[in-house]
């Protein structure tokens, strides 16, 4: 039989392995990496709301109207071997159903979404590269004032010409 000192020593052991790992889950969550994850997340679950609404209400009827009114909600194929007019009678009945109309309205829906987060990202990236300020580069070289030829800015002769080069550039004359 285990004594109260051996089973408080076990659980004191247990508590400390509780307390790293929550101490290191508190770390993990609080990185910026994913808490930039998590409000991606959040706005692309919002975004989907407003994707799936321009999808379902303004290009989904478009598309419709285009094809002569083809409505790719009841486009269905029922595995019981029945005919039913439309997927909302099928599922009534208790049929079971192949939804490809549904499968290609999710994929305009994922199309269009990509398409949209595309347009954002090239968006946001000629903003910020329009407001970038980038310091100008020191020059490199320089033009030797008696040969014209290009030299190192730190060059004190002229490997072309052998001139000797002063501080100040010499009179033009």
């Amino acid at each position: 039989m285990k004594s109260k000192e051996d089973i408080y020593e076990k659980n004191k052991e247990a508590l400390k392995k509780g307390k790293g790992f929550l101490e290191e889950f508190r770390k993990f969550i609080t990185r910026g990496n994913v808490m930039d994850m998590a409000v991606g997340v959040i706005i692309g679950a919002a975004f989907q709301g407003i994707i799936s609404s321009l999808v379902n209400d303004i290009i989904m009827p478009l598309i419709s109207r285009i094809t002569g009114g083809i409505d790719f909600s009841n486009w269905f194929l029922s595995l019981d071997g029945s005919h039913y007019k439309t997927l909302s009678a099928a599922k009534k009945a208790g049929a079971a159903t192949l939804n490809y109309g549904t499968f290609i309205t999710a994929v305009i829906n994922f199309v269009l979404m990509a398409l949209v987060i595309f347009i954002m990202i090239k968006f946001i990236g000629s903003i910020s590269d329009h407001f970038k300020n980038e310091p100008e580069e020191a020059p490199k070289t320089k033009k030797c004032p008696y040969c014209q030829s290009e030299i190192p800015v730190g060059a004190k002769r002229c490997p072309m010409c052998t001139s000797m080069l002063e501080s100040k550039q010499p009179e033009k004359g």
